[in-house]
Order: C-alpha cells, then sequence, then structure tokens
C-alpha cells in the first residue's frame, strides 16, 4: 500500500490508525461475453479480446459496468475475495526467502534472510520473523508477533497475536527455539533462547531458556540434553539457495 504516511507496526496503536487510515479495497475480476468494442472498455483494465476479456476493476464500479450494460452482455462472472479489505498482502518479491504458495503475508511484516514460510502458513501485520527461521505448514503468526532467528514453528502451531486490548504484550520467541505442530503459544508469552515446546502444549507462561516443555498447560519436563539436540536438529540446506 502507498502511503506517505510512516507508521510504527510494533505499536497496537498505530497499525489501529493505519487500518483506519488506508483506503479500503474490493478489488474484481470480471468475466464478460457481449457485443463491446474497445471505446465500450475505455478507462478500464482489461485482458483479452474486447468482446470476450476479463475486466479488473472495484466492486461498485464493476457492478456500474454490468448494470449499463445487461442487454449487451451474453454472459458474464464476478469474482471477489475479500470485502473492504484495508491491509494488503505484503510484496514478498525482493525477500531472501523462500516463500511457498498459498501462505498469506500481510504488509507491516519483517520476514528476514533465509526464512522458510511454508503453505498454508498465515503471517500478521506488525510480526517479525528472524534470519533462518522456518515456519511450516498452516501456522499461525498472529499480529505483532517476534520470532527469533534460526527457530522452527511446527505445523499448525499458533503463537497469538494481540491489537486488542492494546496494553496487551505480544508473543517473544528467542533465538533457536523449537515449537511443535499444533503447540499452541498465547499472547504475552516470552519463550526463552532454545526452548523446545513440545507438539500440541499450550503454552500459558514464560519458558525459561533450553527448557522442554509439554503439557496442557505447558510444563516443564526438563532441560535440553545430547538427546534433544539430535531430535531437535535443523537442515541448512532447507535455507539456502536464494
Amino acid at each position: 500500500m502507498k502511503n506517505e504516511k510512516t507508521y510504527d507496526f510494533t505499536d497496537p496503536y498505530q497499525i489501529a490508525q493505519y487500518i483506519k487510515d488506508a483506503q479500503k479495497t474490493t478489488p474484481t475480476k470480471l468475466y464478460i461475453s457481449g457485443d463491446f468494442t474497445e471505446s465500450d472498455l475505455k478507462g478500464y483494465e482489461y485482458y483479452g479480446p474486447c468482446h470476450s476479456c476479463v475486466i479488473f476493476a472495484e466492486s461498485d464500479s464493476a457492478l456500474a459496468f454490468i448494470e449499463q450494460n445487461t442487454d449487451r452482455l451474453t454472459s458474464y462472472r464476478l469474482e471477489y475475495d475479500r470485502r473492504n479489505s484495508a491491509i494488503p498482502l505484503l510484496d514478498t518479491t525482493a525477500l531472501q526467502a523462500r516463500i511457498e504458495p498459498g501462505t498469506f503475508i500481510r504488509e507491516g511484516v519483517l520476514i528476514g534472510k533465509g526464512c522458510v514460510v511454508m503453505m498454508g502458513a498465515v503471517v500478521n501485520i506488525g510480526a517479525c520473523i528472524g534470519e533462518d527461521t522456518m515456519l511450516d505448514m498452516g501456522c499461525v503468526i498472529g499480529a505483532r508477533v517476534q520470532v527469533g532467528k534460526r527457530c522452527h514453528i511446527g505445523a499448525g502451531a499458533v503463537l497469538a497475536g494481540v491489537l486488542e486490548p492494546p496494553s496487551k504484550q505480544p508473543v517473544q520467541i528467542g533465538d533457536d527455539v523449537m515449537i511443535g505442530a499444533n503447540a499452541v503459544v498465547i499472547e504475552g508469552v516470552q519463550v526463552g533462547a532454545g526452548a523446545v515446546i513440545a507438539a500440541g502444549a499450550v503454552v500459558l507462561k514464560d519458558v525459561e531458556p533450553n527448557s522442554v516443555v509439554a503439557g496442557n498447560p505447558a510444563k516443564v519436563i526438563k532441560m535440553k540434553d545430547e538427546k534433544t539436540l539430535s531430535k531437535t536438529e535443523l537442515l541448512d540446506d532447507l535455507r539456502k539457495g536464494f
């Protein structure tokens, strides 16, 4: 989103102001077939021959076109996937990271060099993902969550975001943390560097560095040892080549 004003996406009040200021949009694709010429489509962004093309337009404009040309349309189809959306997806073209299909990363997110974001992962506004961290399939990184370097966030895991109440602190994950599949870390929790959170754990309070927690609610079951290290090894090759 092009906007001259600069916002601090770590601040919930600034995020709220950004959303308020944003021009809300309902982009549509209008597929048309009918008796149309180039002059009929002047001012519209369209692709294909005039008698059978796709028009890209805001919903009001697309609906107006349909209403004004009912008698000339042989057929049409209107598609859209959002309504009055305020936050676009992040432009990932310049990222030195691997972003797989089907991810949803919103503007205002910071993605570090060497990160891997797998299919279905969702990263909300204000989140910061450290270098060489992997976000596995279907995990959810909520608004303002801070994730350190060289972490692994397992498939289906949830790091709870927080915009309101604004007094709540976001989740903070230290470096070299391993979070298992379907684990949940609630807002305000800080997870120390090197910690391991077992699959399915529900973490309600801070986790000490290099500790291993499991259960619901999660409790410390041991400190990391050689066996733990072998079971939580990360593969550098997954984070290279880009």
